[in-house]
């Protein structure tokens, strides 16, 4: 038995036992879902396979692409919900043991939510971020896996909600810019679009591959990884923020200065005919 809340009851093990609650020895994909087709499916598989591996999980014969497809679309079907969906896959280690497991096998749990819009729609209401400096990002292999120990970005948006802000931009150890709370963060200065490298701890994001990929094709754009200091921020003419989930979200306003977002618009024009060409 256990004592939750105050009350005496029977031993949950989800509460008790689970390694992703008592640990966070977890790790996640968020996937969208378009009239009943994973988008991007093959880079969300390739980079949840790696970053099990990261993390020493014993992958199943039997967990191919083909496999966590039909199993997403088998649960958005049932809700009825597969024409515009969000999917989150976590994959955990089976319960037992300490710090050290008593076994790598694991399980996964996938849960859904409706998605309004179907295409990527671009939110240009007030969007204004600041840094976030209580706590800093370690420039290192597990910073670019999604794993479920997401403390920085909780306490990051508990600091943007009570200081009026929409988003936060994290910094690594060596005080340089990585990404926002929920997303990559690009910089767009003169005709040159730039991203800081996965190496300096931010993540390997699905969306910003994406984005990266199309930003090449355009004509009299120059594309780039690059370390990025907060004090450049100022500088750009445009910042904005990708995920999976929302595409591209535009930085209005950073300290006293504000942003266009004359790249972000035609990038997301050309994201939106890439997915209804496919």
């Amino acid at each position: 038995m256990i004592n939750f809340n105050g009350n005496i009851v029977e031993q949950d093990n989800i509460l008790t036992q689970n390694r992703a609650f008592l640990y966070g020895d977890g790790v996640f994909e968020t996937v969208k879902i378009i009239n009943g087709k994973i988008l991007f499916l093959e880079d969300h598989y390739f980079r949840l396979m790696a970053s099990m591996r990261v993390v020493r999980m014993q992958i199943p014969m039997n967990f191919t692409m083909e496999f966590l497809e039909e199993e997403i679309l088998k649960l958005v079907n049932e809700q009825g919900i597969s024409s515009s969906a969000r999917a989150r896959i976590t994959v955990y280690r089976n319960n037992g043991g300490l710090y050290l497991p008593q076994t790598n096998e694991i399980s996964y749990l996938i849960n859904t939510t409706v998605l309004e819009r179907r295409l990527y729609a671009l939110n240009l209401n007030e969007y204004e971020v600041d840094l976030y400096k209580d706590f800093y990002v370690t420039k290192q292999l597990l910073s670019s896996i999604k794993t479920t120990n997401k403390m920085i970005n909780i306490t990051g948006s508990i600091f943007a909600h009570e200081n009026g802000l929409a988003n936060c931009i994290l910094l690594n150890d060596s005080k340089n810019v990585i990404e926002g709370l929920q997303g990559n963060i690009f910089m767009v200065v003169g005709n040159k679009l730039i991203t800081p490298p996965v190496s300096e701890g931010c993540l390997n994001g699905v969306m910003r591959k994406q984005i990266l990929a199309l930003a090449k094709k355009l004509e009299g754009i120059e594309v780039s990884e690059e370390i990025i200091s907060p004090f450049e921020l100022q500088k750009a003419d445009e910042l904005f923020l990708t995920n999976v989930i929302m595409g591209i979200q535009p930085i209005t306003k950073y300290r006293k200065k504000e942003f266009k977002t004359n790249l972000a618009h035609l990038l997301l024009q050309k994201l939106n005919e890439s997915i209804s060409e496919n």
